[in-house]
């Protein structure tokens, strides 16, 4: 099952309604301001969370007469985001695949724990991926390949989420690695490319893959 998630950061309407409709999500979770993007596409959530402190009231109330849409709400001094839960309510539905728009834009600290969180699918074996006009972001902790045909875009950084990633390497690019221990703080995994299908080896940690378009 597909879910899409749009959350409440920065979002090109023309992408994701374009989304919606080439990959057609079977459920889908609006993360509070989010809400705004999908209405504005007409576009009906299955689910609604978070504190709902940045969404008009009415449009709220509209929803709530809808008995297909289950709305989640919390108070606004809760210990998760609302990212957070949304994505722990997409994991308990047995989602095979997780897709979150709207989880970058100008709240650096928002998108910095939405890359953070991506640990929970993680943990639980579902592929997940934060994605917007120019970047798809996820996570990995074991072998993993890139088919050049495939990339989201022409760059593909390598940054360490964990304090260290052991027995690092890389095939098929032009900087390619053997058997190097990656440290957190160190930029060498930034701006690499694909000559052709590109294998990603690591025996020990977890990895921020980020493909770029520019």
């Amino acid at each position: 099952m597909n879910t899409l998630i749009v959350a409440g950061g920065e979002i090109n309407l023309a992408f994701l309604e374009n989304y919606y409709l080439t990959k057609k999500p079977d459920i889908i979770i609006a993360v509070d301001k989010g809400l705004d993007a999908l209405n504005k596409l007409n576009i009906v959530p299955n689910h609604i969370v978070g504190d709902l402190d940045s969404v008009n009231h009415s449009l709220i109330e509209c929803y709530k007469n809808n008995p297909k849409i289950s709305i989640h709400q919390y108070q606004p001094e809760k210990d998760y985001t609302d990212t957070d839960i949304a994505l722990k309510l997409a994991i308990s539905l047995r989602s095979s695949h997780i897709t979150i728009i709207g989880a970058l834009g100008k709240r650096m600290d928002h998108a910095l724990a939405n890359i953070h969180i991506l640990t929970l699918a993680l943990d639980a074996n579902i592929p997940c991926k934060l994605l917007d006009n120019n970047n798809q972001i996820y996570l990995i902790n074991n072998s993993h390949t890139i088919e050049k045909s495939n990339t989201y875009g022409k760059y593909i950084s390598l940054i360490p989420l964990t304090s260290k990633v052991e027995g690092l390497t890389l095939t098929g690019f032009k900087y390619p690695l053997d058997n190097y221990s990656l440290s957190i703080g160190k930029s060498l995994g930034i701006s690499n490319e694909i000559i052709d299908t590109a294998s990603i080896f690591l025996k020990k940690g977890i990895l921020i893959v980020i493909e770029s378009k520019d």
